[in-house]
Formats: C-alpha cells, structure tokens, sequence
C-alpha cells in the first residue's frame, strides 16, 4: 500500500525547508507518511493539480513561490479566501475528495510579533505578491497605522492598501521608507540567486522590528545590516515553522511536537 504523503511546490523548489521540517515532525510522532519537494513550473500547474486529483496517496501540498495566487483558480475556495487574502500556500484534499485551498502564512507570519504592541503603529512591508497579501491581512486584522508598501509596481501596491483596508501609501523600492514601528521583507530579494534587498534602514526607531521571511539565506542582508544597527529581528524560519506547523495538522491530522523546536531549528541550520 502506497504511503500517503504530502508535497511543497514551487519554481524553483531546490531551496525550499519544508520537507525537512515536515519530515523532522513525521519521523518525531512516527507516522506511516511521506512529505517531498515537487518542482512545478507556472505552466505546468494545472496538470499538476489534475494528476494529484487522481492519486489518492496525496494529502494535499504547501504552495511557494511563485504559484500562491494562481492555484487558488485551481482548487475550490470554500474558505472565501479570494475576497479576503487572494491567495494560497496549501492545498488539501478533503474529507469528500474535493482539494481545497487554505491559508497558513498570515497565522504563521504573526506567531512571532504577537505580543508587540503594533495597533495603530506605521508599518513598512517590501513586496506585493502573494506572501505580502497574507501578511497585509494579518496586520489588518490587529490595527496597525499607516502601511507603505515598497514594490516595482507602485499601482499593484496601493491597490493591495486598498484591497485590505489599509490606510498608507504605495512607493517605488528603492525609496527611503518612512519611521515605522516594523519593517517586512515579504518579497524574494535577499534570497539566494536573487539580488539583495538594498533599503535604508536610518529612519526605523531603536525600538522597530525588522522582519524578513526569506530563509535562504537565514542571515540575508537585511538582517544583518538591522543587526548592525541594534535593531531587534525575525527571521525566515519563524514564520516556516509556524505556517508549517499549521498545515501540518491539516495535512496530517494531527499536531507537530513544537516543543522540540530548537532541535528543529538546529537542524535546519547545521
């Protein structure tokens, strides 16, 4: 009998964490499944998800870069997820065979920076893709002030404040970002093969939050050049592990054992 397993996909995929975290916490309870990296290239999706359909081995498959927000056309959105985040990082068949689309990354995005008092305080995201619609709607739902979006496309990006309800401004990257109280790198620069993020970090008070969700590199540049100036950081593998650990159960019916984190993270760091 075939294994039941679960998969991460994404072009390009080589760099992607998720079966180490996902195979960490399966080998941990010692559950008879599988989890993979699957390349898929954007026009190779729709097959992807039709020859998944058919096999019912598959559990379902967290969704990277850059496919978060063509697969929600791809899966049915019982959850609504169009008209609130737009986009989707798991897939999952349910209990009747349907596959469904979900969201873990706005939960995930905001385990880490929930007890800093952020209602009502200016917020800097960089990126306007589908990880910075879940972070946009997590930082909705708790209140913050202000939002400026940097992104190539300055139209794309004040669309998003709109889209989300959000007070702010969209500017192009490179600009100088205002004074805020959290700064997030939610787009692909800083990642490995990818240019670096280059943003000045001078107006950010001493008690701003610098957040980058890129974990390939863990230490990108602009962490450390928040390092260098004092400033209190999250890294990628935060909002990984805390997305993962959420579909995870999801996928496999049962919770990860997050008290062994920092073995996790050891792992995933050596």
């Amino acid at each position: 009998m075939t294994k039941p397993y679960a998969e991460v996909i994404g072009d390009p995929i080589k760099h992607s964490k998720s079966p180490l975290i996902h195979g960490f916490w399966i080998d941990a309870l010692g559950l008879e499944a599988e989890y993979r990296a699957h390349h898929v290239r954007p026009e190779e999706l729709a097959v992807y998800f039709a020859m998944r359909r058919e096999d019912p081995a598959w559990r379902g498959c967290n969704i990277t870069l850059p496919h978060k927000e063509a697969a929600l056309d791809l899966v049915e959105d019982r959850g609504g997820l169009r008209g609130t985040i737009g986009a989707i990082n798991l897939a999952m068949r349910a209990d009747d065979g349907a596959i469904i689309g979900t969201n873990t990354d706005a939960g995930g995005f905001y385990a880490p920076i929930a007890d800093m008092p952020l209602s009502g305080r200016p917020v800097v995201v960089v990126g306007a893709g589908g990880a910075a619609r879940a972070i946009l709607f997590a930082l909705s739902r708790i209140g913050v002030g202000d939002v400026t979006i940097l992104n190539r496309n300055v139209l794309k990006a004040a669309a998003l404040l709109s889209a989300f309800g959000l007070k702010g401004k969209a500017l192009p990257l490179g600009a100088t970002p205002p004074v805020a109280a959290l700064l997030v790198n939610t787009s692909s620069l800083g990642m490995t093969g990818q240019p670096p993020l280059e943003i000045d970090l001078s107006p950010l008070p001493a008690d701003a939050l610098v957040y980058d969700i890129v974990y390939a590199p863990l230490e990108t540049p602009l962490l450390s050049a928040a390092r260098d100036r004092g400033l209190d950081t999250v890294d990628g593998l935060d909002m990984l592990i805390g997305q993962g650990a959420l579909a995870f159960e999801l996928l496999f019916g049962v919770e990860p054992p997050r008290d062994r984190d920092d073995e996790l993270r050891a792992l995933l760091t050596s």
